[in-house]
């Protein structure tokens, strides 16, 4: 069934209708109309007037053609300029109620879910792309967001402040000459990659993959690279030769040699920078581009139904990037898998006690994966450390109430429990307060069951009697007078919520 994929950008905002033939997509209407949200995003913070104005009345244009072609499906998504608005929910709201259009704000994680999804499709027949461990990067008007995955999981995903107005208003801002505003471009650039240089997980990477909507401007500087039907590839001294032309040339001479649009030229340096950045991360001679775009590959997810096999899942990646920042904040991954594993099964034997949701399983897990992670700041009081950690990472497709919830079920793993001085909790809805309790009084039973951080549980059963008592049966044959202490004091929150009495039974026979 054909569809349509409004993408509202930070620059312009952009209309794709596509149908399915054999597998592939047939682009029916492509419109694209410059409404530059960023440009009061990036300075003034918030969407002006002015601009929500324009972008009504772009999607109202946009309604008439989605009526020509009889489109049912139309899917309407931003990106960084609306997500970083501080008035995004006020935008969100008038274009509903004067278009009748939801908006969905993608995260880092969503872009990256998307992109990796397509690529994955596009290259099946022609890239490992499951084989490889690869950093994917899609750079837009108004970030580059940027994914490392290894064999198709997921271990990073982070956006930088890099994208073709940002640069266009940082440039308009200096005052110099050529070189100079070259050397500072650069400064600005390396600076950014600093961070995501630091932040970036031991892993080699065997290739770079730039996602770019247009290559006909690269292909008129870098005219011999070798072009394929899927993607083409450039070489380090390409890039370099490319650099050093243009550091040294005035826009309109750029324009003119090379026969671009005006208004890409001040943007060419930097990507070309950005390119150069990306050969340091990488032993191979070449980085890759891919032509296609964010709204191209959520209109394929929507129309093929695209979607990453079971073990790629949105569960599956999460699990992934939990152990890339485990690994990067130094956490006791083994204890942090075991309390993970014990966890899940608390969820599966005692969830329908405490009226927990499937869904909820999740939260669960990666809290138990991230409960510790404030060590890395002090031992002391590390349960609020993990709750700021944890409240500021960018999870992989996650919501911001979602990643509160993790943060707040990681906070009370221990004894405390939550206070009115207690901001991050006290910021949810009432009904998701009682998740995170509910979550956390199992996430205590599982870290007091692995106390000594050794393992010694190696099965887990939940045994009902005929009564409200509850037992856990333990197969240990290790000493776990330690953990029977720990559990006798973690499992108050769960009996007060339930009402049910908890009991340990040391199963040494198994």
């Amino acid at each position: 069934m054909a569809a349509g994929v409004i993408d509202i950008g930070s620059n312009s905002i952009k209309l794709l209708i596509g149908e399915p033939v054999e597998g592939d997509i047939m682009i029916l209407e492509s419109l694209k109309n410059i409404v530059p949200i960023g440009r009061a995003t990036f300075i003034k913070g918030h969407i002006t007037q002015e601009l929500i104005n324009l972008t009504i009345n772009t999607l109202e244009k946009y309604k008439k053609s989605l009526v020509e072609y009889q489109i049912k499906q139309v899917f309407v998504i931003a990106t960084t300029a609306v997500r970083e608005a501080n008035n995004r929910n006020i935008f969100v709201d008038t274009v509903r109620r004067k278009t009748g259009f939801e908006i969905e704000v993608l995260s880092v994680g969503d872009i990256v879910y998307y992109i990796d999804a397509y690529i994955s499709y596009k290259l099946k027949d022609t890239y490992p792309i499951h084989n490889k461990n690869l950093l994917i990067a899609e750079m837009g008007a108004g970030s580059l967001d940027i994914s490392l995955l290894k064999k198709g999981f997921s271990l990073m995903n982070m956006g930088l402040a890099l994208g073709s107005l940002r640069f266009k208003q940082i440039i308009n801002k200096l005052d110099g000459s050529r070189e100079e505003l070259s050397e500072t471009v650069q400064e600005y650039i390396e600076n950014e990659f600093a961070y995501f240089k630091s932040r970036l997980p031991r892993a080699h990477i065997d290739d770079v993959f730039m996602i770019d909507e247009n290559q006909e401007y690269l292909k008129a500087i870098l005219p011999h690279t070798k072009v394929s039907t899927n993607f083409f590839q450039f070489s380090l001294q390409e890039v370099e030769k490319v650099i050093a032309e243009l550091s040294t040339k005035a826009p309109e001479e750029i324009a003119t040699e090379y026969d671009l649009p005006a208004e890409n030229v001040d943007t060419l340096l930097p990507y070309m920078i950005i390119l150069k950045m990306f050969f340091s991360l990488t032993q191979n001679p070449h980085v890759y581009i891919l032509e296609t775009s964010l709204a191209e590959a959520v209109l394929a997810n929507k129309v093929l139904s695209l979607e990453l096999s079971k073990r790629y899942n949105k569960g599956n990646q999460l699990v992934s990037v939990a152990h890339s920042i485990c690994e990067q904040y130094n956490v006791n991954l083994d204890h942090a898998k075991h309390v993970a594993h014990l966890s899940k099964g608390l969820f599966e034997g005692l969830g329908g006690h405490l009226g927990l949701e499937e869904n909820e399983l999740l939260y669960l897990i990666l809290a138990a994966y991230l409960h510790d992670i404030g060590k890395f700041i002090s031992n002391r009081s590390h349960h609020k450390h993990s709750e700021y950690i944890i409240s500021a990472l960018n999870l992989f497709r996650l919501t911001d109430e979602e990643i509160k919830i993790i943060a707040c079920v990681a906070r009370y793993h221990r004894r405390g429990d939550p206070a009115k001085s207690h901001l991050l909790y006290n910021s949810l809805a009432e009904d998701r307060q009682i998740v995170v309790q509910k979550l956390a009084s199992l996430l205590r039973i599982a870290n007091a069951l692995d106390h000594s951080h050794r393992q010694k549980v190696k099965a887990l059963q939940v045994l009902n009697g005929k009564t409200d008592d509850i037992s856990l049966q333990v197969d240990t044959k290790e000493n776990f007078l330690l953990e029977k202490n720990d559990f006798l004091e973690k499992k108050v929150l769960f009996e007060t919520i339930t009402g049910s009495k908890l009991k340990i039974v040391i199963n040494e026979e198994f």
